[in-house]
C-alpha cells in the first residue's frame, strides 16, 4: 500500500504543480485543439493497423511449426524494446528520402514518397506495436485447447470454418483489449512525433507541451496541455483496464497444440508470405541501423561515450526504483481481485513523461535547480512509465506462488520477509528478471523528460544522438544508434538471463 501511495503521490504532485501554473482564462488556442485532434487520429490509426496486421502474422506463426520459430518470435519482439530514436533512424534508412523504398521507386519511375507527417508517425507506431499485438494474439491462440483442434480435424472442417468456430471468438476477446492498450501507448508518444511529425499540422499534445516549455517557456500553456493529456490518456487507460480480458477458452488436458488444418499448398503459401513480410518489415530497419552504424563508429565524438555512460547509470537507477515499487505492488495485487489495486499500475500509462516533467519542474524550480536534478527525475519517470508492463509480467508469477504455497507458508509460521525470501522471489525471479530487463532497455533508449531540461554537459545517449541528427552529422548519429541498440539489447539480455539463471523455466 505504501508503494501504491508513492506512485499516486508522484502523479498528484506533478498535477498540483501544473495546477499552480494553469492561469484561469488563458485556455487553449486553435493550434492546441489541432494537436489534440492529430493525437487522437494518429493513435486510432496506429492501434487499428497494428492489430489488423498482427492477425494474419500471429495466425501464421500459431499454425506453422518450423525450424527456428522460437528465435523468430523472439526477434520479432525486438522493436518493442528498441530505442525509439534508433528505430526512427532505421525507418528513415528504409522509407526516408534516400531510403531503399524511394531508390526502388526511382528505378521504376514512380514518384517519391515522404515519411514525414501523419503516415510517417503511424508507420513508426505500427513498427513498434505490431510485435506487441502479435505476442498478445499468439497467447490467445495458444490458450485454445489442443482438443478443440483435434475435434475440428475429425469433423474435417475447412480452414474458413475453423476460423469461424475457434479463432474468431478468441479474436473478439483479445483484439479490443490489445487495440485499447496500443491506443494508450500511442497517445503519449513523443520521440516519434518529434522526429517524424513534419510540422504544425502533425503535432501531438506531447510535442506541443515540449514546444511550449522548451521554446516559449509558457508554463501556463504547458500546464493546460498537460491537464488535457492527463484527462485523455487517463480515460483511455481506464477503458483499457476494463476491456482487457482474461483468456479462458474452455477446459482441456494441456496437450501440445497440434494444428491439423490449413495443410494445403495455398494456405502454406499465404502463411509463409505473412511471416516473410512481417519479418522484413520488423527486422529490415534493425539490419539497416547495424550496417550504417558500423561505418559510423569511428565518426562519433567523445561526448557520445560520456552520454552512453550516463544512460547506463540512469537505466540502473530506473530498474532499482521500478523494483522497489513493483515488487510490493505485485504482492498486493496478487492477493486481490482485478480492480482498484491493479489500476494503480496503469497510472504510468495515463500520466505522460512530459506531464510529470513539467509538473515536477514547477515544484522544484523555487527550491532547487531543476537542471541539476534532471537525470534522477528522468530515472524515476522512466520507472513509472515501465511500471504497468512490469506489473503485467510479475503479478501472474507472484499470484501463482502464493496460490500454490501460501497456505503452507501460513502453516509453517513464516513471516512476510521469509515468505518473500524463500517462496516468492525464487519462484518469480524469471518474471522479475524479464521486467527488469524491459525497464532497463526502455530507460536506456528513452527520449522524454531529459529533452525538457537537460544541459549540454550532462545528457543521455538518445538526446545526444538526436542532436547529432539535427546537426546533419549522419555518420556519427548512425554510429551512436548502433551503440544505443547494443546497449539496450545488452541490458535486456543481462537482466532477463540473470533472472532465468539456473531456474527451472
Amino acid at each position: 500500500m505504501l508503494a501504491a501511495i508513492l506512485v499516486v503521490a508522484a502523479v498528484l504532485l506533478a498535477f498540483v504543480g501544473i495546477g499552480l501554473r494553469a492561469e484561469p482564462g488563458s485556455g487553449l488556442g486553435p493550434a492546441d485543439w489541432a494537436a489534440l485532434r492529430f493525437t487522437v487520429v494518429q493513435a486510432l490509426l496506429s492501434a487499428f493497423f497494428s492489430v489488423i496486421l498482427a492477425v494474419p502474422l500471429a495466425r501464421a506463426l500459431a499454425r506453422r511449426d518450423m525450424p527456428g520459430k522460437r528465435l523468430l518470435v523472439t526477434l520479432l519482439g525486438a522493436p518493442f524494446i528498441l530505442p525509439v530514436i534508433v528505430a526512427v533512424l532505421g525507418l528513415l534508412a528504409i522509407f526516408g528520402r534516400n531510403g531503399l523504398v524511394n531508390q526502388l521507386f526511382g528505378v521504376l519511375g514512380l514518384p517519391e514518397v515522404s515519411i514525414y507527417g501523419l503516415h510517417g508517425v503511424v508507420l513508426a507506431h505500427v513498427f513498434f506495436n505490431l510485435p506487441l499485438a502479435t505476442r498478445l494474439l499468439l497467447q490467445g491462440w495458444q490458450s485454445i485447447p489442443g482438443e478443440h483442434f483435434r475435434l475440428v480435424a475429425q469433423l474435417d472442417l475447412p480452414p474458413a470454418m475453423v476460423f469461424q468456430t475457434l479463432e474468431r471468438p478468441m479474436l473478439r476477446q483479445i483484439l479490443p483489449g490489445a487495440a485499447a492498450l496500443i491506443f494508450v501507448i500511442c497517445l503519449t508518444s513523443f520521440a516519434v512525433a518529434l522526429t517524424l511529425g513534419g510540422g504544425p499540422r502533425a503535432t501531438t499534445i506531447e510535442l506541443a507541451i515540449y514546444q511550449a516549455f522548451r521554446f516559449d517557456f509558457d508554463l501556463s500553456r504547458a500546464a493546460f496541455l498537460s491537464i488535457l493529456q492527463l484527462i485523455l490518456a487517463g480515460a483511455a487507460a481506464v477503458l483499457a483496464l476494463r476491456i482487457i480480458p482474461d483468456i479462458p477458452m474452455g477446459a482441456g488436458m494441456d496437450r501440445r497444440v497440434k494444428r491439423f488444418d490449413a495443410r494445403g499448398g495455398l494456405q502454406r503459401a499465404i502463411d509463409a508470405l505473412c511471416i516473410l513480410l512481417g519479418g522484413v518489415f520488423l527486422l529490415g530497419p534493425l539490419l539497416a541501423v547495424t550496417l550504417s552504424g558500423l561505418a559510423g563508429l569511428g565518426q562519433m565524438p567523445a561526448t557520445v561515450w560520456q552520454a552512453a555512460f550516463t544512460s547506463l547509470w540512469v537505466a540502473a537507477l530506473s530498474v532499482a526504483v521500478m523494483l522497489a515499487l513493483a515488487l510490493p505492488l505485485a504482492g498486493w495485487i496478487a492477493i486481490r481481485d482485478k480492480g482498484g489495486a491493479e489500476a494503480v499500475g496503469l497510472i504510468g500509462l495515463s500520466a505522460s513523461p512530459l506531464m510529470l516533467g513539467v509538473g515536477w519542474f514547477i515544484l522544484i524550480n523555487p527550491i532547487a535547480d531543476p537542471v541539476a536534478l534532471s537525470l534522477p527525475v528522468t530515472a524515476v519517470v522512466n520507472a513509472l512509465m515501465a511500471l504497468p508492463f512490469a506489473l503485467r509480467i510479475m503479478v501472474p508469477g507472484v499470484r501463482s506462488a502464493l496460490t500454490g504455497y501460501g497456505r503452507l507458508c501460513v502453516t509453517l509460521g513464516l513471516s512476510s520477509f521469509q515468505t518473500w525470501r524463500w517462496l516468492i522471489l525464487p519462484r518469480a525471479r524469471a518474471q522479475i528478471g524479464f521486467a527488469a530487463g524491459l525497464t532497463g532497455a526502455l530507460s536506456v533508449g528513452d527520449l522524454g523528460v531529459i529533452a525538457l531540461f537537460s544541459d549540454p554537459d550532462r545528457t543521455t545517449l538518445p538526446l545526444q544522438m538526436y542532436r547529432l541528427m539535427s546537426a546533419y552529422r549522419t555518420e556519427a548519429a548512425a554510429g551512436a544508434a548502433l551503440l544505443l541498440l547494443f546497449m539496450a539489447l545488452a541490458v535486456f539480455w543481462i537482466c532477463d538471463r540473470g533472472g532465468r539463471w539456473n531456474a527451472d523455466v
